[in-house]
């Protein structure tokens, strides 16, 4: 039995489009998007007409990222200040984008399971953990940390949401991060999936690493209208597609404070932080 699972592809047609063609010709007998195929990016519907069609023609199955949860949520709640309208519009962008469309994720399951013909071999898909898609499993996230985080009894964990490949351990279960396909964060602008085989009764795997049109990409960026029309946010996503390197944290922890107390407007304090990156974080001022 082959298995390929791949997440995050962030509204990043381009990537999406050449990891489908290797996954395509691998030929495999199962495939599942563990989640986050939109938002994020420039490209949200066309990844989801492409999912959808892979849906019809080829039975490929659907896990609910965290960002397919925010779109819907952005559909059906209006911002509530003047500051929340800027800080989500890039999410409200991708929701207009992807509004006529947005009902083909409305029933995408939380949690997928499968196995290869024998109780051993159940492996359990999902975005997060079982405590929540916006839980992700990093290599430093201590164990006792995912003790009642991951189901019993299966023989493989395969999650994402970190946009960086792992394999890790858990009191004997195995764990696979399988990474980004659109928008990786470990330094690698190549995009990566995971490929699953059961020989002997066991389960094998690796991570693939891939390249693709980045040049494309970075045009649909721009040309799509994500960059100018999804607000000041928008910018530090983009850089951290560029860069491949997470940056939000170091904006919430070091910006967003004193935009949310209102000590300083949303615009100025986008261009400060993205004029601070490329200086030596002693040098960085919220």
């Amino acid at each position: 039995m082959k298995v390929a699972i791949f997440s995050d592809v962030q509204a990043n047609l381009p990537a999406m489009e050449t990891a489908v063609e290797h996954i395509l010709a691998w030929h495999p007998d199962l495939v599942v998007m563990a989640g986050d195929l939109v938002n994020r990016g420039p490209s949200s519907l066309g990844c989801l007409e492409l999912f959808d069609q892979l849906r019809r023609e080829h039975g490929w199955l659907p896990v609910q990222g965290n960002h397919e949860t925010w779109i819907q949520r952005c559909a059906r709640e209006a911002p509530k200040t003047e500051l929340e309208e800027q800080m989500r519009r890039f999410a409200d962008w991708t929701y207009r984008q992807l509004r006529p469309r947005i009902a083909a994720m409305e029933h995408w399951p939380d949690h997928l399971c499968f196995h290869g013909g024998r109780e051993d071999t159940w492996v359990h898909v999902t975005h997060g953990t079982m405590t929540s898609n916006r839980q992700g499993i990093s290599a430093n996230v201590p164990d006792e940390d995912l003790r009642d985080a991951l189901p019993p009894d299966i023989a493989l964990f395969v999650t994402a949401h970190t946009h960086r490949p792992l394999e890790r351990v858990l009191d004997g279960t195995p764990i696979l991060n399988v990474g980004s396909v659109g928008s990786p964060f470990d330094g690698d602008p190549r995009g990566s999936y995971a490929l699953l085989e059961l020989r002997a009764g066991r389960w094998r795997w690796k991570i693939v690493r891939f390249e693709y049109d980045r040049a494309r990409a970075e045009r649909d960026f721009r040309e799509s209208g994500f960059i100018d029309e999804g607000g000041p946010l928008a910018r530090i996503l983009f850089e951290e597609w560029r860069r491949a390197c997470l940056l939000m944290p170091r904006w919430r922890r070091e910006y967003e404070p004193a935009v949310l107390a209102g000590e300083r407007p949303l615009e100025p304090a986008v261009a400060a932080f993205l004029a601070a990156l490329d200086r030596p974080a002693t040098e960085h001022q919220g």
